[in-house]
């Protein structure tokens, strides 16, 4: 089985940016599409500010809502593949063996997350594990279920 976990800020240190950040959109973009973190920081704050007023949030440090990244991702060449539907269940985790190969962002419950070739970039590893027996071995697995994932086109 793949499975692995780099931290990775995703060049905001580097960017000159300090402090905690709820900036998961803005990092898992930047890490996944190789661009500077400055630069998508910069794209997406345009575009979260031609929303109506009063959403809330200021910047992509933050949080930024789908409404302004898929968009944004489309309109640098990725498409958006859902893994699961309402009602359906969960199908995919954030595991490595149920992830296509390259450069993914997987959505999942309040975040986004870059997967390179099975390998998570992120700040911390969010996998969730539980554990299973299989042919009574104890196993731990990663739970968390992704809800879909883009990828380029």
């Amino acid at each position: 089985m793949r499975e692995g976990f780099v931290y990775s800020d995703g060049g905001r240190v580097e960017a000159g940016y300090k402090g905690r950040a709820g900036d998961c959109v803005c990092r898992s973009i930047a890490i996944a599409t190789n661009q500077p973190y400055k630069e998508v920081y910069t794209a997406l704050g345009k575009l979260y500010k031609a929303l109506p007023k009063g959403r809330g949030v200021s910047s992509a440090r933050d949080g930024v809502p789908r409404e302004v990244y898929q968009p944004y991702l489309e309109s640098i060449g990725w498409k958006w593949v859902p893994t699961m539907g309402i009602g359906t269940g969960c199908k995919i985790h954030l595991d490595a063996d149920e992830l296509p190969e390259g450069r993914i962002i997987c959505r999942l419950t309040k975040h986004l997350t870059a997967v390179i070739d099975g390998v998570i970039y992120d700040t911390h590893d969010p996998r969730r594990y539980g554990v299973e027996y299989i042919d009574g071995v104890k196993k731990k697995l990663p739970q968390r279920c992704v809800y879909g994932y883009f990828i380029q086109k």
